[in-house]
Formats: C-alpha cells, sequence, structure tokens
C-alpha cells in the first residue's frame, strides 16, 4: 500500500510539470505564479493568504476567523514558542501539555494534533520552533473540507520561508536574565537565473525561573526552489531538528487553587524527568500554470519522527497532612509520516459570476509504534500497595526517590496506522459584492492497531462527508459582512492513534458543526479589523449507555462566543495586534467525563491581549503589550480554579546601523503571581517573574 501512495503522490507531482492548454478566454485576474501559501507582509498585517482556502483569497472576502501573526510581530515580541504566539489570538489558549509538546485549546476544544506546516499535517507531539516561520496562521472553526478530520476548534499552521530571487543574509543572537539564550541565521542565495536557495537554522538553550529546568534545540531548514520554465516552479525542502529538554509539568493545587510559595519549586526527579525528540522531514512542492488561469499544485510531506519522554509529576492534590503523591510513566511514539495533496485551481466566467474553482485529492499514511511503562516506587515507605503511588512530604526541595519502569498495571504496547484517500471540490463565486464559498469534501480514514501484549488487532474505516457554506457580502467596498457553516469530525480513537479499543472501535466519529457571522473593516492597506459570533456544537460523544458497561453517543459539548480582532499597521510608523474573546463552554449533555452543566477547562470567560510597537524617530521604537486572562478551571472536574490575571510587557528597539538593531524585552513588568497553563488538577505552569531579553538581530 505505501508503495502505490509513493507511486500516486509522484505521478500527481509530475503531471504538475506537464506543458499545457492554451489560456481561458474572458476569465477573471490571473492566478499569479504562487497558489501554495502566500501573502504580503505590511508590518503586523496581511493581506492575503491560501491557507483558509488552497486559493488566494484577501482576508477581508474570506468568511471565517483567521490570525495571521507576521514574522515582524514574532520577533518584536521575541515569540519563541506556539504557546506564546496564541497569547495573541482571540479564542486560543496554550495548554501544558504535560511538560512534552505543543497543546492547545481553540474555541474550546482541546487537541495536539491540529497543527499543519504549509497546508500540510503535521500532527506529531513535539514543540514547533519559531526560526523559520514566515507567519503563523490560526483559523479558528471546524474546516475538514480543507484539512481533513480533526480541528474541530479550528487549525494552527506554520506558514515558512521560502528562497527568493536576491542575495539576503539575517542573524540573532539573543538571552535572557534565566540564562536561556539562542542564536539564529537565515541565508538566501540565488544560485542562477532559476535556482535559488534558502538556510535558516537554530540553536537555543532552555533555562527559566523553575530549578533544575533546562535543555536544547538544534535545528536547520535548507530550502530550494528551481524555477524550470516561465510556468513550472519545483521547490524542495528539508528539516532537521532535535530537541533535549527537562519534563516540568508545575505544581499541584491545595483547597481548590494552585499551590502558593512554590513557584520555583521542582515536583519531579532530576535526572528522569526527561524528554527528546528527533524529525526529519523531507517536502516538495511543484506548481504548474497552464494558463494566467488553470494551475496544478503537488505537495508531498515525508516525516520521520521519534520521540520519547519520562516524568514523576504529582498526582493528586497536596493532603492536609501535607503529603503529595506522585506517579510516574515511561512513553514512547515512533511515526513516520506520508502526505500527498494535488489541487487544481481553475478561474473562469459564466456570464456575470467568476468562479474560482478547486478540485483536488489527498493521500495520507502513517505509521507508528507507542508503548508505555509505568514507574513503581518498589519497597518505598508509605507506596500504594501497587507501588504506582507515593505520597511525599511537601517541602522545598520535594525529594522523589527515583521511579522503577518496569512492565506492570497499565503497560502499553501498540503499532497502528492509518490511510487516507479523500477527494474535494470548492467553488468562490463572486457576483459583484456578493462572494459565495461552497465546498465539499470526502475522506477515507481507516486506522488499525495491534495490541502487542494481547495480539489483537482491530480496524475501523469511516467515510466522512464534509461540507462548507459561505456567503460575504461589501456594502461598501473596503467593509465584509459574512456568514459560514463548517464540518468536521474525530475519529472516537482520539488524535493520536493509542486509544483504539473494542468499544472506540465500533463507534461513529464525534461531529462538530460550527455556524458563524462575522464583520470585517479594512480602513487601510494592512489594518484589518474583525468581529465574529459563532455557536459550535460537539456531538457523538461517549456518554454512560443505560446499561452499565455500555457505551452511547449521546454526550454533547457546546462553545458559543465572541472575537474582536484588530491587527497591522495604524500609520507608517504604528503596528498594532489586539485580541478580544469571550467565550462560554460548557458541557450541555451528559458525557463519559462530565456531567451536564460542567464548564470545559482552560477556558475563559474573558481574555484579552494588545501589544503595539511605535518609532519614536528612524532609530528608535517602543512596545509595550498586555494580556489578561478571567479565572477558568484547571480540569473537566471544575474542582481547581485558576486565578484571573493580567501581565504587562514592555520593549525597546534602538538602530545601531542601518543593519544592525538592538532589542530588549521586559516580561512580566509589574512581577505579576500567575498561572498561565494547566494539564490537571495538580500539574499547574507557574508564570514567570519579571524578566529581560536582549537580543541583537542583523539584516543585510
Amino acid at each position: 500500500m505505501r508503495h502505490i501512495l509513493i507511486t500516486t503522490s509522484l505521478i500527481a507531482l509530475l503531471t504538475g510539470t506537464a506543458r499545457a492548454a492554451d489560456p481561458v478566454p474572458d476569465a477573471p485576474e490571473p492566478l499569479g505564479d504562487e497558489v501554495t501559501v502566500t501573502g504580503q507582509r505590511l508590518g503586523y498585517g496581511t493581506e492575503e493568504t491560501s491557507t483558509a482556502t488552497r486559493t488566494p483569497v484577501k482576508l477581508l472576502d474570506l468568511p471565517q476567523s483567521i490570525t495571521a501573526i507576521t514574522k515582524q510581530q514574532i520577533d518584536d515580541q521575541a515569540i519563541r514558542t506556539i504557546g506564546d504566539a496564541l497569547r495573541q489570538v482571540p479564542g486560543a489558549i496554550a495548554a501544558q501539555g504535560e511538560g512534552n509538546r505543543d497543546q492547545i485549546v481553540l474555541r474550546g476544544q482541546n487537541t495536539t494534533a491540529d497543527f499543519f506546516i504549509d497546508n500540510l499535517r503535521d500532527d506529531v507531539q513535539y514543540y514547533r520552533p519559531t526560526y523559520n516561520l514566515e507567519r503563523l496562521e490560526v483559523l479558528r472553526g471546524p474546516n475538514a473540507m480543507i484539512f481533513g478530520r480533526g480541528g474541530g476548534g479550528g487549525v494552527v499552521n506554520r506558514v515558512t520561508k521560502t528562497p527568493y530571487d536576491m542575495i539576503g543574509a539575517g542573524a540573532t543572537a539573543s538571552g535572557d536574565s534565566f540564562g536561556a539564550w539562542y542564536v539564529d541565521g537565515d541565508l538566501n542565495l540565488p544560485l542562477s537565473g532559476h535556482i535559488a536557495a534558502r538556510v535558516n537554522a537554530v540553536h537555543e538553550e532552555f533555562a527559566n525561573h523553575r530549578r533544575f529546568y533546562g535543555g536544547n534545540v538544534t535545528a536547520v531548514n535548507p530550502v530550494v526552489r528551481f524555477a524550470l520554465d516561465d510556468r513550472t516552479e519545483i521547490t524542495l525542502g528539508y528539516e532537521y531538528q532535535a530537541d533535549r529538554r527537562v519534563v516540568d509539568r508545575g505544581i499541584p493545587s491545595l483547597n481548590g487553587r494552585p499551590l502558593n510559595g512554590f513557584r520555583d519549586t521542582f515536583f519531579g526527579v532530576p535526572g528522569f524527568n526527561r524528554t527528546a525528540f528527533t524529525g526529519n522531514i523531507a517536502r516538495l512542492t511543484a506548481t504548474h500554470r497552464f494558463s494566467d488561469n488553470l494551475q496544478i499544485t503537488g505537495r508531498l510531506l515525508y516525516g520521520d519522527y521519534e520521540k520519547f519522554y519520562r516524568n514523576a509529576f504529582p498526582s493528586g492534590a497536596v493532603s492536609a497532612a501535607g503529603l503529595v503523591p506522585f506517579q510516574a510513566y515511561y512513553d514512547f511514539n515512533n511515526r513516520r509520516n506520508l502526505f500527498s495533496q494535488t489541487d487544481l485551481v481553475w478561474r473562469v466566467r459564466t456570464g456575470p459570476i467568476a468562479h474560482t474553482i478547486l478540485a483536488g485529492a489527498e493521500f495520507g499514511d502513517q505509521r507508528g509504534d507507542n508503548g508505555r511503562l509505568n514507574g513503581f516506587f518498589d519497597g518505598q515507605p508509605g507506596a500504594s500497595a501497587d507501588a504506582l503511588t507515593l505520597p511525599v512530604r511537601l517541602a522545598d526541595p520535594v525529594v522523589i526517590p527515583t521511579p522503577v519502569l518496569r512492565a506492570g498495571p497499565g503497560q502499553r504496547s501498540v503499532r497502528y496506522g492509518s490511510t487516507i484517500f479523500a477527494g474535494y471540490a470548492q467553488d468562490q463565486l463572486k457576483w459583484g459584492p456578493i462572494e459565495l464559498l461552497l465546498g465539499l469534501r470526502y475522506d477515507s480514514f481507516t486506522l488499525s492497531a495491534l495490541n502487542r501484549l494481547t495480539n489483537q488487532t482491530l480496524e475501523r474505516t469511516d467515510g466522512l462527508w464534509s461540507p462548507r457554506v459561505g456567503l460575504v457580502g461589501h456594502p461598501v467596498k473596503n467593509v465584509s459582512l459574512y456568514f459560514s457553516y463548517a464540518r468536521s469530525y474525530l475519529p472516537q480513537s482520539g488524535d493520536q492513534f493509542t486509544t483504539l479499543d473494542l468499544t472506540s472501535a465500533a463507534l461513529i466519529p464525534e461531529r462538530f458543526d460550527n455556524y458563524e457571522v462575522g464583520a470585517k473593516w479594512e480602513p487601510r492597506a494592512g489594518l484589518l479589523l474583525a468581529a465574529s459570533l459563532y455557536q459550535l456544537e460537539r456531538t457523538n460523544t461517549r456518554a454512560p449507555g443505560p446499561t452499565p458497561g455500555t457505551t452511547v453517543l449521546t454526550g454533547t459539548q457546546r462553545s458559543r462566543g465572541f472575537e474582536l480582532e484588530a491587527r497591522g499597521q495604524l500609520t507608517k510608523n504604528w503596528n498594532l495586534s489586539l485580541a478580544y474573546a469571550l467565550t462560554e463552554a460548557v458541557i450541555t449533555t451528559t458525557t463519559a467525563a462530565a456531567p451536564a452543566g460542567r464548564q470545559v477547562p482552560l477556558v475563559p470567560r474573558h481574555s484579552f491581549s494588545a501589544f503595539t510597537r511605535y518609532e519614536v524617530t528612524p532609530r528608535l521604537g517602543i512596545g509595550a503589550g498586555v494580556s489578561y486572562l478571567s479565572d477558568r478551571f484547571a480540569s473537566i472536574s471544575n474542582a481547581v480554579t485558576l486565578p484571573d490575571y493580567a501581565r504587562v510587557d514592555a520593549a525597546l528597539y534602538y538602530k545601531l546601523t542601518k543593519n544592525i538593531e538592538a532589542q530588549v524585552n521586559i516580561e512580566n513588568l509589574f512581577d505579576a503571581g500567575y498561572f498561565p497553563q494547566a494539564h490537571t488538577d495538580n500539574n499547574i505552569t507557574t508564570g514567570a517573574p519579571i524578566n529581560a531579553r536582549a537580543t541583537l538581530r542583523l539584516r543585510l
């Protein structure tokens, strides 16, 4: 099967290089040179994207909520992680991810898998660096018509840097007051009139306010672009990433609140709490323009990933006797991903109506091995009868004996695989001030899993129809009003394929339906204001059946909200990013996880962020920002509350020369105490105290 997939993928790409056909008469504006991810950067503003529709479209004309964080904003705020970036996105919250991965909550939907890179699925659990990004795009609301399964609350798409036709270079050196530092480089070289290459690389050493925390990441991303002629282009890229760091799952709770007075205390075992990730990813994109109005694009990604993590962590709250229960485990996951996409885009007119028609196919093959061993506190006084839990006296430092990793209760060993065959069609119709978006996708998704402990193999195949409808009206040229509906699905096995059992193999996928109305205003080029109201229904969620031990799909969850955003250039010298969300996310019908009425964890009712940079003189710039989250629950138990907080940041920029800029960022200027993230009621991340980062940046 994998040979068939590879052959099909290559045929699709090679087909894209065929010479063709005459221009289409009386067609609308030409497609341009790029149908993959494109966009013009204007400070903090992005005017156009291809992520949401696979065709170039202005954000003003898109019937969906989308935030695009540009490279300039990433640099200005010294953003180093996806979690840091999400502070600037309405309706998006970073979760803790057990201290070993990116994990996010979009419109109340928690996910570790809804990540993409240049529109290709990037669903492995790891931390994604920002060194090679042109921008980061967050699309809110389900959009399976474009992205396939999952993405119930939205997706995060990384748009990476590509070669261009000029010599260019950049480098950055940065360090902070905790001792963390990084260096990165960006080199672009035209090798001939038809070939250009670009290399981005980074090395970063980790440190923060937490004792024993540390680690490092090294990554490199060379890309070569070949222009075979004026109609055909091929881009080849490879990325290597090696990440080694301490697993820190934060602090436990006490009396329904995060434990106070232990902000810097490490609740783990030094030397034992570790994670390591290695990724090797190759990508190929081939584009051919048959005419100004007809274009084919093929994309191919192959990724090989290896990861393990082991950790001891608080498994319960601090008791009245001052004891903290601890558990431990080791987990590994090795995966190989192959994805191919082929898009045919045709622009044509039928009378007064202009059409942008997309037809495409996607193939995917994912294979992996996952295993888990629990840690046992054999022979330790006070340990539970099964030796899986050990109460430890609360102190600073917390002293935990190193657990023994061995076979026993909770052990897992799974070999899994998934195959995806999908076809989709979309039409963007424009008739004067009215635009209509119609799309439909069909996925055949097969998942199989071999339990190597019991030698049991389970398999399930689902056929998934994912419609999408959007209507946009322009009462005036720079204003749009829109309505949209979209649907997505998530298999009952979850987003990482490790929980396929007899129950989940017999159940249809969960379903997500999103209804949204919104308005957008572009008062000047490079500045967009957007507001939206939405309701997102999650259905087919597992719930206890009427007969003990049975499961029914009657559980439901609902997210409702209002989102407001402003992003871009207020003036030539003044950039602004502003985001606000009012969100209500609740269990509406009892599920296996919670009764009706419980609030979805980590979702604040109110969230707000703003950041601005102003150029005082041609050489001096100043920046300031604030982020606020109202209180929210740490888990679906609704037993522990993370208190609300506001954090203020500041920045100063000074151009030493035409090509060198110095930058200082002050984080948490007023030294607020806060708890930004959690994984459970007793794995709560503590916010860093006031700290500074100094950066020297070279651009040629």
